[in-house]
């Protein structure tokens, strides 16, 4: 009998609340659940404004102030994170958890070198001497592709490039073999060379060291080309949840299906590009029924009232739209409903 593998971090119905200066409080994340196998990438996507960062946030506890957690689970290696002291969770956070933050000029300290932020964070989790934590960073930088780590070891975050300073980010996330690599939005602001370099290098460092990778992106081409399944969130809600394969092969809710139709195809020759009309709304303006009706060119009245939830549409494949509230040979494509 095989064993059932059991993942590495289970997320759980997580919900989070923004309170207000006036004592009231706003939804910003709604029953937020997902899986993370151990040695699985999983790429969460979606337009800025959609509970991306704040899923993330919330798994390594380092919400705003505003920002509550007002219900759910979250199991890493089947410790729930929120029941975790905050001593607890300095130890896990860096050490098991780390996270690539968007901007790597903001997130780096511009007053310290690249090496003295690196140190840092090894010897609060491993309790080494200096000597040590300063052959390791040079290490480390060398791993993820810094030309001359022993020079640049010494040098400050504005000596460097852009993809350099991304390149000592992902550096500090791993100096401490973590179990699981949080890179929010890792080739944001880079230009399309520079961009392929790092997915490269993160895609050959996860393979080698066998962690498990969460990747949140706007950018569908990062999830093809580096993710093993998807999540898709919309106004802080998770919509649709498959395989890579399949959710480009055909992606189901008419949300996907509008951010797989804004990509530009080198072989179509069209002189502007497909857009989802209107926004994201914000978290205090969330519309009743499917956040996304307002916006949906296949919306009926029904959509205006009914809560889809994440329904099984296959093994592989779940979406939360009531057009796959049926039994599975009853449903039909988004593109086939007139």
């Amino acid at each position: 009998m095989t064993k059932i593998q059991e993942p590495l971090l289970s997320v759980r119905d997580l919900s989070v609340s923004l309170t207000t200066r006036r004592g009231g409080s706003i939804p910003i994340l709604d029953r937020v659940s997902f899986d993370v196998a151990p040695g699985e990438v999983l790429g969460i996507v979606g337009e800025s404004g959609c509970g991306k960062s704040l899923t993330a946030l919330s798994v390594i506890r380092l919400l705003p102030k505003a920002a509550v957690v007002t219900g759910g689970q979250m199991l890493f290696q089947g410790q729930d994170l929120l029941h975790r002291s905050d001593p607890d969770m300095r130890k896990i956070r860096g050490n098991d958890i780390a996270m690539i933050f968007q901007e790597p000029m903001t997130s780096l300290n511009p007053v310290f070198t690249a090496g003295e932020q690196i140190i840092e964070a090894i010897i609060y989790h491993e309790r080494t001497t200096r000597a040590a934590a300063r052959k390791r960073a040079i290490e480390v930088l060398d791993v993820v592709g810094i030309p001359s780590p022993e020079r640049r070891v010494d040098d400050y975050p504005h000596q460097m490039s852009g993809g350099m300073r991304q390149r000592v980010m992902i550096a500090m996330a791993l100096a401490t073999n973590p179990k699981l690599l949080i890179a929010d939005e890792p080739t944001t602001a880079l230009d399309v060379t520079v961009q392929a370099q790092i997915l490269e290098l993160l895609r050959n460092l996860q393979a080698d060291m066998g962690m498990s990778v969460i990747v949140i992106t706007h950018d569908l081409g990062v999830i093809a080309d580096f993710a093993d399944r998807v999540m898709v969130m919309y106004s802080g809600r998770v919509v649709e949840e498959s395989i890579t394969r399949d959710l480009f092969d055909r992606s189901l809710h008419p949300y996907t299906e509008g951010l797989m139709r804004s990509i530009p195809h080198i072989d179509e020759d069209v002189e502007r590009l497909y857009t989802i009309e209107g926004m994201v709304p914000s978290p205090g303006d969330w519309p009743a029924g499917c956040r996304f009706h307002p916006r949906c060119p296949y919306v009926t009245a029904a959509c205006n009232q009914a809560v889809p939830e994440l329904t099984a549409y296959s093994p592989n494949h779940s979406v939360a739209c009531i057009r796959y509230e049926i039994p599975r040979e009853e449903t039909v494509s988004c593109l086939e409903v007139k």
